[in-house]
This record gives structure tokens, C-alpha cells and sequence, in this order.
């Protein structure tokens, strides 16, 4: 990403909606995913750290993150390890080594995302999980994907084909952020009327700040016990083989 995105981002994902909310959803999935006690959990692509404290709740934690910065300030904010490291083979971690992998919209960035997908299913111990979230619907393409260094958005079949093709087991797959689906969808194409290029992650005010995060956070019932039929993101939970 660009120097000022990781900048920006640093500055927002304690308190933006879509950060406050988006943690909220995640953390009632894993409380669904049957982690074992004292669970040795990796979150790859950390940023300024986040989602450490939410992950902190359901294990161990372990951070990697390849921007000097962002890795330095998560490290100071969680007091949790966080090394360096790139995806697809550049993470310092022995294969099958944690209960749980998290990449939270990271694939989306690296160039061989397949590579990605199958460097993170490498380092889940058998029997255990990874768990990812990407962007929704190429047709969605704005200057935001632009700005964040994306190299595509998906579909739901196309991630999960992906998935599985790294040798894992589906066991939960699903759209989300639906609920707010066509107010995005209408800021998008609105935007690209008035040809507007500004990021569309800008801090609301705080009443609508707070607003739009306890509408997003209604998904997070339906994410871990159901499925939603389209939303702005995808969340994927897949299981390694116990026997592999």
C-alpha cells in the first residue's frame, strides 16, 4: 500500500466502524470454530495491530506484518511478537505449527494469491483452521482498490474453488457487510459520477460512525451460524485434514 494508506489506516482501525464492527463479526466466528484451550493463533498481515487484542480472547497470538512501521507500532500497542514476513513463502514459521491462521483482507494484495492461499494452509497443524476475509464482486472496483494496492476482488465460488484447492475443507463460507451493501453501492456510483477519487474509509461523524458499525455488527449472529447471499466481503473458515 501506499506510505500515507498505511498511515491513514493506523489512524482509523481503533475506531472506524468498519474495523469496530468487522472485529465483532470475526470474533463470534471463532467463537463458533471449536478452537482447542491455550490456542496458538497467527494473524498474517497484522497492520498496526487491531485485531490482536480481539484474538488475544481465543488464544495465543503471533503477528506477522511486513511494513517496518505498522509491524513496530503493533508490537508497542499488544506487547505481542510481531516479525517480518511476506506472503507467499517468505513467513518465518515451520509448516503445520498453529490452530488457527487468520489473514484478514491480505490475499488481495499479493500477486500470487493462490501461492498466498496455500503458504498460510501450510503453517495450520492438522486439524486446525484458516480463516481469511476478502473483497466482494469485481464490478466493485473503485479508486479505494487502487489505493490499497488491491489486485482483485471475488466471488464466493471462486474463493471457495481456491480454498479447497489448497487441499482444506470448507466449513464456513459466506458473504458479509450485506446490510449496507446498497448504501456502498450507491456512495460507489455516485462517486464515480462526480469522478470523486478520495478513499471511501474516511472517519464519519461519530454519531453516524456509531450508527453504521451497530448495523454491520447485526451480522455477526448470521455470519456464524448461517449465510448471507452477497455483501462487500467474503469470510472463509477452513479446516486441514487431521490426518494430513
Amino acid at each position: 500500500m501506499e506510505r500515507v494508506v498505511y498511515d491513514h489506516l493506523r489512524d482509523l482501525d481503533g475506531e472506524h466502524w468498519w474495523f469496530v464492527a468487522r472485529r465483532r463479526i470475526l470474533s463470534r466466528l471463532i467463537d463458533s470454530l471449536d478452537l482447542p484451550p491455550h490456542a496458538r493463533i497467527l494473524e498474517v498481515g497484522a497492520g498496526a495491530g487491531g485485531n490482536i487484542p480481539m484474538l488475544l480472547q481465543h488464544g495465543q497470538v503471533e503477528a506477522v506484518e511486513p511494513d517496518d512501521e505498522s509491524r513496530a507500532c503493533a508490537a508497542e500497542r499488544t506487547g505481542v511478537a510481531v516479525s517480518f514476513g511476506l506472503l507467499p513463502d517468505g513467513l518465518p514459521y515451520t509448516p503445520d505449527s498453529f490452530d488457527l491462521v487468520c489473514a484478514f483482507d491480505v490475499v488481495e494484495h499479493v500477486d500470487d494469491d493462490v501461492g498466498a492461499i496455500r503458504g498460510l494452509a501450510a503453517l495450520v497443524k492438522p486439524g486446525g483452521l484458516l480463516l481469511t476475509t476478502v473483497p466482494a464482486y469485481q464490478w466493485l472496483w473503485s479508486r479505494h482498490d487502487e489505493l490499497h494496492h488491491h489486485k482483485r476482488r471475488y466471488t464466493l465460488p471462486r474463493y471457495r474453488g481456491m480454498i479447497e484447492d489448497a487441499g482444506l475443507t470448507i466449513g464456513k463460507a459466506t458473504y458479509f457487510n450485506t446490510l449496507l451493501f446498497p448504501a456502498a453501492l450507491a456512495q460507489r456510483q455516485i462517486k464515480r459520477w462526480r469522478r470523486d477519487d478520495s478513499p471511501d474509509d474516511a472517519m464519519p461523524p461519530k454519531a453516524l460512525n456509531s450508527l453504521l458499525q451497530s448495523i454491520f455488527a447485526l451480522e455477526a449472529p448470521v455470519v456464524a451460524g448461517g449465510a448471507l447471499p452477497f455483501g462487500m466481503s467474503i469470510v472463509v473458515a477452513a479446516r486441514k485434514d487431521a490426518r494430513s
